[in-house]
């Protein structure tokens, strides 16, 4: 199977109804849309309604990337969802999408890699696929990242939103120029308190709610996007003006702004949606490739870079021929 890629057949994408703009959150927290604005490129965020759990907005996503396809359940053997907010502790939030898309066979599993965790599911469906572990994959971003704000705390609680992106995977035909080309995941622990949340299952056998020094994400943040970018490409021997599109992490519009600036990516070569659903940690890169997929900016054939940086730190980015 060396000489076969995976590549990514289609995406699909949920939101939740309830839209949550900056002009509302300012009438119960202190902040105001021009603060928000001008320091985070964020004009709203989706919130998920009451009994509207993780697994519900990554199976719904899941659907449309199978409808996309033209595929149904049947024709899946591995789901991978990437999440920071479970359903429960256990089962895995894939184990309960599985139920939801009435699937039977193959395997589901979570993967826990923040803001990252789609680049990590793709690069993990990547590898099952090339080894023979299953035909097609089903790759999900989803969060409810609401249910872990302390929505008093004005510095996280305008940055998240809610959200699922999903993307169907599959071993391209022998000798196909197209698919995953080359992934670089990084992390480095020793961060790992700069982006956290201050509980946990273990150590205070409860939730907790995200905290963040935001000027130290800031200060690492584009300087881990391009180590892995320039990886990625030394790999695979492309350079920066062969990319058609850069699809980063949507946390912060100045951090993509200035990840573009020291790639020297003109901006009509980014893809930004963080204005419209905010920071949806794992979901947030799904969720653009939908985007510029449903739009017409990313057609078959182009080449695409995906990256990522997130609470551990983690950081990673994949190149994809479409």
């Amino acid at each position: 199977m060396s000489d076969k890629k995976t590549i990514i057949r289609s995406v699909g994408a949920y939101l939740p109804a309830r839209i949550l703009g900056n002009e509302e959150l300012a009438r119960t927290v202190d902040t105001s849309d021009e603060w928000i604005v001008q320091r985070t490129g964020i004009r709203q965020r989706h919130i998920a309604a009451e009994g509207e759990n993780t697994s519900d907005l990554a199976a719904a996503a899941g659907r449309k990337a199978m409808e996309n396809a033209g595929l149904e359940i049947g024709d899946v053997d591995l789901i991978i969802v990437a999440t920071t907010t479970p359903d429960m502790t256990f089962p895995a939030t894939a184990a309960v999408v599985q139920q939801k898309l009435g699937m039977h066979h193959g395997a589901a599993f979570d993967i826990q890699a923040v803001c990252s965790g789609f680049v990590y599911a793709v690069a993990t469906a990547d590898s099952y696929l090339k080894n023979g572990l299953g035909k097609r994959a089903l790759v999900i971003g989803a969060e409810t990242a609401s249910r872990i704000l302390d929505w008093d705390d004005r510095t996280t609680c305008v940055l998240f939103g809610d959200g699922a992106g999903a993307a169907v995977m599959e071993l391209g035909k022998p000798g196909e120029d197209r698919g995953v080309l080359a992934t670089a995941l990084r992390s480095d622990g020793h961060f790992w308190n700069k982006l956290y949340t201050d509980g946990g299952p273990s150590s205070t056998r409860s939730m907790g709610h995200i905290r963040m020094e935001g000027k130290e994400v800031f200060k690492h943040a584009v300087g881990m996007i391009t180590d892995v970018v320039y990886k990625v490409l030394e790999d695979t021997g492309h350079t920066i003006d062969d990319l058609d599109w850069f699809v980063p992490h949507q946390a912060n519009k100045r951090i993509i702004d200035g990840a573009g600036v020291k790639l020297g990516l003109p901006p009509e070569k980014v893809v930004v949606t963080v204005d419209r659903h905010a920071n949806t940690s794992a979901a947030s890169v799904p969720l653009a490739l939908n985007t510029a997929v449903a739009d017409g900016r990313i057609k078959r054939g182009d080449l695409v870079m995906i990256e990522a940086m997130g609470g551990g730190f983690t950081w990673g980015a994949s190149l994809i021929r479409w």
